[in-house]
């Protein structure tokens, strides 16, 4: 493969290429974009809009966000929930039916953290025991909650995630291996409740399969996501250890259910699905937030793309390049700009610090098609405009078309 027939292959897996719904879009098109994408991260920073809302909406324009609160939160039983949380990409949502394949993970978790929950319930005997009942009897309910019902056990919180509560702490211990999972949120708050009420019977009936053969699953899925993808691509996509991922893309290579192929450019093999769909050309345009599965994985987005993109939270103001909180910008199958955003919901406008075009862009064009993609998102958030800052070379460009 050229390394451009890759990269429309990749957006394509993506969902890039299906075309927008003309109405209001449905659990129909939300269900569409999660059989492409196969989960979508979780983060709580909330700069311009939470990680988990903007890919759906890169993939389908303006949505009311409630259709994916209900799809992964509702408890309404005529509307199954589409997600379930659990720890796959760092914290996702994922189909309720790939449970399964993770209970592995739940074992290496308890495996993993045992030694320090046992210091837990040693200072706090019965703690776990407590929990599971009082969530069984008042859940959903947040950790704050259960301390406040259950007369604060063990030590206070002090505020910080390094300084949780015993009650805090065991219950993310049951989470982390399956024995409570999130029945709902309140605003970013996880509340807890069991399993049972939350996933459906036939998936909590399913027999555990044994860990090469979800892993193998998981792979393939992975492959179904990325269009094209190496080994180290594939095995991000679940965070899987490396020497499982290694023979289990051996195994489906195999059995058929891969393929390998070679792309020019590129230093390691690939992989990708028997089928899978390489277009002719990618149109649109679509702001990607920095936890978009199609970029999440910066060495691929570089590979991809020649693009190259760290996300800078962390950097000290006076050392970043490009801003806090920056969103690459696709079009037309190409990244071409990169734009820092900030939803000021005080100010009630969707705040551009900074814009920046890559090297060699038809810069009209992509300002014009960039103004056009801020005004869609700030009214998506509800917001009245879009206010300019002052740093970057498309910021002048953007100006008159806004």
């Amino acid at each position: 493969m050229t390394a451009d027939a890759a990269r429309r292959t990749a957006l394509a897996a993506q969902g890039f290429t299906d075309r927008r719904p003309s109405g209001e879009p449905t659990r129909r098109h939300l269900n569409r974009v999660l059989d492409r994408v196969r989960l979508l991260q979780l983060d709580s920073v909330n700069v311009a809009v939470r990680a988990h809302y903007m890919p759906v909406f890169s993939r389908l324009g303006p949505y009311s966000r409630d259709l994916l609160d209900e799809a992964a939160w509702s408890h309404r039983a005529a509307r199954p929930r589409l997600l379930v949380e659990h720890w796959a990409h760092e914290a996702s949502l994922l189909p309720p039916e790939d449970w399964p394949l993770l209970r592995w993970r739940m074992r290496r978790y308890a495996e993993r953290y045992g030694a320090h929950h046992e210091a837990v319930e040693s200072r706090s005997p019965g703690l776990t025991s407590e929990i599971l009942a009082a969530v069984k009897e008042l859940g959903p309910i947040s950790a704050g909650e259960l301390e406040r019902a259950m007369g604060a056990v063990g030590p206070a919180a002090k505020g910080g995630w390094w300084n949780r509560s015993d009650t805090k702490h065991t219950c993310e211990h049951l989470f982390g291996i399956g024995e409570l999972t999130t029945g709902t949120r309140r605003g970013f708050e996880r509340r807890y409740d069991l399993p049972e009420r939350v996933l459906p019977a036939a998936v909590l009936a399913t027999p555990e399969p044994a860990p090469a053969d979800a892993t193998r699953e998981l792979i393939i899925r992975s492959a179904e996501a990325l269009g094209v993808a190496t080994e180290p691509d594939l095995r991000d996509y679940y965070r899987l250890p490396p020497k499982a991922s290694q023979q289990a893309v051996a195994e489906a290579v195999e059995a058929g259910a891969l393929e390998e192929v070679s792309v020019r450019g590129w230093s390691k093999p690939a992989y990708r699905r028997p089928g899978a769909r390489t277009p002719r050309a990618v149109e649109g345009s679509a702001l990607l937030c920095p936890f978009d599965p199609l970029i999440w994985r910066r060495e691929r987005a570089e590979r991809l793309f020649g693009f190259h993109y760290r996300i800078e939270i962390y950097v000290p103001e006076p050392k970043r390049v490009f801003g806090y909180y920056v969103f690459p910008f696709l079009l037309d199958g190409r990244l071409v700009a990169r734009v820092d955003l900030k939803a000021d919901r005080q100010a009630g406008v969707l705040r551009v610090p900074g814009a920046f075009a890559e090297v060699g862009v038809p810069v009209p064009r992509v300002a014009a098609e960039l103004a056009t993609a801020l005004h869609e998102m700030a009214e998506w958030l509800g917001l009245d405009g879009v206010r300019l800052g002052e740093r970057g070379d498309l910021i002048a460009p953007l100006a008159p078309c806004l």
